[in-house]
């Protein structure tokens, strides 16, 4: 089902703006120009029509007989399409909102055998704007990622000069893309299984919409380990809320940052958004930028003087890449120092990397760190997943590190 909405360019010229015809379907929307103008002062948000009381003086009135016509022929646009198997192009949308010339010839009537099929949408472009509509729904990072799997896509039909299209994305085109991104991006194992995750998604979307795939999407997947991942001890939580940064402010308000993250369990995307009516007493009560979903957080006697300064408007967000700097500045004065060994997969094949834990220290440590230490202070798994947001179990075991302290502490007391 298609709906048609009509805007203004600019709601808040002093002059004549274009009207603009919102165009939206199967996921998609479009946005053309109808060929009018109108004064903002002329123009009813609401209903979406020029003012005609008051203004018998103007030619709103035609306006809004050209905005109907227009209404009518984007819809029809869509149901022919439609009754052929495929969608109307922005190209096609265009032709049809542009204005009709003269009215003295009807426009013929045509049956769906006399419409001539446009040509087939080709599957990078129907990406991308698959991807761009998804913006009205996903978070700015979940959208990043699709963005970065659709270069992916036009890098290796540039250099692997293979044609992506719906038909050649057909049986085993998944692991020719997964031994790109191996051979030629150096990606490990979990980063490939994600794009063809996202590969995947957007195809069945594509198969549900009438789009030609020839290829059945629960073939896109990777063979994958997850890699170990890093948490810090209550120890190292101490250390760092422990160091004297009066006279380095800019590391003080990164640490705040990252210790709210470990305090709270929340993204460092909602961390950043944390705003004063999201505080209170006792809990904390956000919709996450992530999955849209709304949390209450309990609040820590040591996130409380934190959460203050969100409250007072003096915590200052920063970019995710810059404070992962200063995080590795910060773990390496609180002597977070260990060496310690990241051990990733490449095709199967074990990548370890050993330096001082403080060179591995990121925004993604802090939720992982909240999930450990509250399921190492006894708190129940299912109790953890409601603050986190976590709807799957399998999810939130990746957050989950049993440090070898931890290990042998446990089974001593056990077994004492």
């Amino acid at each position: 089902m298609a709906k048609v909405t009509f805007l203004l360019y600019n709601p808040a010229a002093d002059k004549p703006t274009p009207i603009i015809a919102s165009v939206t379907f199967d996921g998609q929307r479009h946005k053309v120009y109808v060929g009018i103008s109108i004064i903002p002062q002329h123009w009813n948000k609401e209903d979406q029509k020029a003012l005609t009381r008051g203004y018998s003086h103007t030619n709103n009135s035609s306006i809004n007989d050209t905005l109907e016509d227009t209404k009518t022929r984007l819809l029809k646009c869509y149901d022919d399409h439609r009754a052929v198997g495929t969608l109307p192009t922005l190209a096609t949308l265009k032709t049809v909102a542009e204005p009709v010339e003269s009215a003295s010839e009807p426009e013929p009537v045509l049956d769906s055998a006399d419409i001539e099929a446009p040509a087939r949408p080709d599957l990078l472009t129907t990406f991308s704007n698959w991807i761009e509509n998804r913006g009205l729904t996903q978070s700015p990072n979940t959208v990043r990622t699709y963005r970065t799997c659709l270069r992916h896509l036009r890098d290796m039909q540039r250099i692997e000069r293979y044609a992506i299209d719906f038909d050649t994305v057909s049986h085993g085109f998944g692991e020719k893309f997964a031994r790109y991104l191996l051979t030629k991006r150096n990606l490990i194992d979990s980063v490939i299984n994600k794009n063809l995750f996202r590969i995947k998604h957007f195809l069945v979307w594509a198969q549900e919409n009438g789009y030609p795939v020839v290829v059945e999407p629960k073939q896109f997947r990777w063979q994958h380990q997850e890699p170990e991942i890093l948490t810090l001890t209550r120890a190292e939580v101490q250390r760092l809320a422990d160091l004297d940064l009066n006279t380095h402010p800019t590391l003080d308000n990164a640490r705040a940052l990252f210790l709210i993250g470990v305090y709270t369990g929340l993204r460092f995307s909602d961390v950043a958004a944390l705003k004063p009516e999201h505080v209170q007493p006792d809990r904390l009560r956000l919709t996450t930028q992530k999955t849209r979903t709304t949390l209450t957080v309990p609040v820590r006697p040591e996130a409380q003087p934190l959460l203050a300064r969100v409250t007072a408007g003096t915590l200052r967000p920063i970019a995710n890449q810059k404070l992962n700097g200063h995080l590795k500045e910060l773990a390496q004065l609180a002597g977070i120092e260990a060496p310690t060994e990241r051990v990733r997969y490449a095709g199967g094949q074990r990548r370890a990397h050993t330096a001082p834990k403080y060179e591995f220290v990121t925004t993604h440590t802090a939720r992982r760190t909240f999930v450990t230490l509250a399921l190492e202070a006894g708190v129940r798994p299912e109790v953890v997943m409601r603050i986190t947001g976590h709807k799957s179990l399998a999810a939130f075991r990746r957050y989950v590190n049993v440090s070898e302290d931890t290990m042998l502490s446990e089974f001593s007391r056990a077994f004492a």
